[in-house]
């Protein structure tokens, strides 16, 4: 994978992970369960963006 593929999937996990986590927390005023299941997947895909940033870092060009 290139560094500029990389950087792309990056951004891609840490917006859609705070989506969801944002989705998540407006699920919850109907259905507590579900809501806290979006948050709890939203936090870990914006994680793992944040993780690859990382990587991303320690990479050669």
């Amino acid at each position: 994978m290139s560094n500029k593929a990389l950087e792309r999937l990056v951004w891609i996990l840490i917006y859609s992970g705070l989506l969801f986590a944002c989705l998540g927390v407006f699920l919850m005023r109907s259905d507590t369960v579900l809501g806290w299941v979006f948050v709890i997947a939203g936090l870990v895909d914006a994680a793992t963006g944040a993780v690859l940033i990382w990587v991303r870092s320690r990479r050669k060009r």
